[in-house]
């Protein structure tokens, strides 16, 4: 479907305006960023390799020249796990990322019509690369930019990549004397947002009232709040520690009063040498069974789309823990996905970052005085 914005109402304003770059610059384009996961087993290799190089990297002493054949060697346990252990899991990730995308540019589209775009870029999957999908914003006529990492928590790993990945596509982009992108904005992680913490403690508060209550005491239902997990050096970078601990404290706040045995667990991915952050999710339902839960449930907080550490992970981890516990009821929640109240939220949280956007004057940006600015300061400190 083509539309057409009427062109004859922005020429007037336009020509109020006195100012013909209006026309052009009064679009914004939301490049809504998520990682990403594989669909077909042929690409576990790819998609390892950039996840080692964008992600490994920040915290593990690894050379480059390893990427690949590490990248190969993991595709391998990746395609054990998948295919054998799980009867062929693929991912509901993208599928899910769509629909959030979706929902948003539906809700966002209610507020500022076809002056606003949706589009999606995975950090780690074609054709969905924020190169590839910046390329297709520039041909779209767009030169205005909502870079919007759906990602709970701010972090080198989530949306320092996100803005890693931009800035290089849009140093690809550009040529000459003019940079395409007038104006750009950004909006960070979402883990203090009072809406989404209620949100998560009323998923969990009415998967308890639905499931639980019956045949549990409050004080025997134990809550495990799944923390995306962080490596505790990162470079100097900062690793999501902070945010994810007080997304934990708050939603738990919501919840303490009335059920006690409540626990953050740390979803990690033990790599050797490398601290991670504890208790992760298995010790922190061992814990809890101690202090006589006789319930566990298990809600990912600092993930917003469901994924295989949400899914085969957290499956894995009460796979365990019911051989060893076989009186225990275990709860597996889903994410909030594509949940309208968390749809609806997202969209709000965009629309001041839009609505600066389209009332600001664009600059041009010229990148080869960027150059010159650098070799002046350069020049200037040698003195």
């Amino acid at each position: 479907m083509v539309t057409t914005p009427d062109h004859k109402n922005h020429l007037s304003v336009a020509q109020h305006n006195g100012n013909h770059a209006a026309i052009k610059s009064d679009r914004v384009a939301v490049l809504l960023m998520g990682y990403g996961e594989v669909e077909s087993y042929e690409d576990f290799a790819n998609y390892n390799e950039q996840a080692l190089n964008l992600l490994t990297a920040k915290f593990a002493p690894v050379p480059s020249w390893i990427y690949p054949p590490l990248a190969k060697l993991l595709a391998l346990f990746d395609l054990h796990e998948w295919s054998h252990q799980h009867n062929n899991f693929i991912s509901p990730h993208n599928q899910i990322f769509e629909q959030q995308r979706l929902g948003i540019e539906e809700q966002l589209q209610q507020t500022w019509g076809e002056k606003v775009k949706v589009f999606k870029a995975f950090n780690f999957c074609a054709p969905f690369l924020p190169q590839q999908v910046l390329q297709q914003i520039q041909e779209e006529g767009f030169d205005k930019l909502l870079i919007y990492p759906l990602l709970v928590v701010d972090s080198i790993f989530t949306s320092g990549i996100a803005v890693e990945q931009v800035n290089k596509a849009i140093s690809q982009l550009t040529t000459g004397e003019e940079h395409w992108l007038k104006n750009l904005r950004y909006i960070p992680s979402f883990y203090n947002q009072p809406d989404y913490i209620k949100l998560l403690a009323g998923m969990v508060e009415e998967k308890i009232q639905t499931e639980l209550i019956q045949a549990h005491l409050p004080s025997q239902i134990g809550i495990i709040l799944m923390n995306h997990g962080c490596p505790h050096k990162a470079k100097g970078f900062t690793s999501g520690i902070d945010e994810s601990q007080a997304l934990y404290e708050s939603v738990r706040e919501e919840l303490i009063y009335k059920y006690p045995l409540i626990s953050v667990g740390w979803l990690n991915h033990d790599t050797p040498l490398i601290e991670w952050t504890q208790p992760n999710v298995e010790l922190a339902a061992k814990n809890l069974i101690e202090l006589g839960a006789t319930a566990i449930i298990m809600m990912p907080i600092g993930f917003a789309t469901e994924n295989h550490e949400t899914l085969l992970d957290v499956d894995h981890i009460i796979h365990h823990l019911q051989h060893r516990h076989s009186q225990i009821t275990f709860v597996q929640m889903p994410c909030v996905n594509d949940n309208p109240n968390f749809l609806a939220m997202a969209a709000a949280w965009a629309n001041p970052q839009i609505e600066a956007l389209l009332s600001e004057q664009g600059v041009t940006i010229n990148p080869q005085l960027a150059i010159a600015q650098a070799n002046h300061h350069h020049h200037h400190h040698h003195h």
